[in-house]
């Protein structure tokens, strides 16, 4: 089952533009030829689409042992048995999707280094919900907490 996260198009929209306007701000004073223009927004481009790629490529997939969050060439492999617990969380502008949105959720399980990850699937509930079943040991408080 994969659910996508979440996105903000007004937050994209933004940076995508952000970034667009600072990166011509940042060629004006370099520009000596043309082959330097090229270079530079040859650079750019790549680097924007990627950034692009990321941000709207996020999904998180229940495969049979494991959690899959996925991010453009990023992924996390997160075994069921080693979730502990699942909240609700209000950080802004932090987790796996920088997001406006303040409800998102934060996914603790057992590493090394005792782990957490910050995700905003679209469909909260569903997505609660196939955890549970997936994860019966895990502390997941009544779905009413995380809307």
């Amino acid at each position: 089952m994969v659910y996508h996260a979440k996105t903000n198009i007004n937050l994209a929209i933004m940076i995508f533009l952000l970034i667009w306007i600072f990166g011509a701000i940042s060629l004006l004073p370099i520009i000596t030829s043309l082959l330097t223009v090229i270079i530079m927004s040859t650079a750019f481009i790549v680097s924007l689409v990627f950034i692009w790629w990321y941000a709207n490529s996020i999904k998180f997939v229940f495969c049979e042992k494991y959690l899959l969050v996925k991010g453009g060439p990023f992924k996390s492999k997160i075994p069921y048995q080693s979730i502990t617990r699942v909240s609700p969380t209000t950080d802004k502008y932090t987790g796996y999707q920088i997001s406006s949105s303040d409800k998102g959720l934060e996914i603790f399980y057992e590493t090394a280094a005792h782990g957490s990850i910050k995700i905003l699937p679209k469909d909260k509930m569903k997505f609660i919900l196939e955890l549970k079943k997936r994860c019966p040991n895990a502390q997941i408080p009544q779905n009413q907490q995380f809307e």
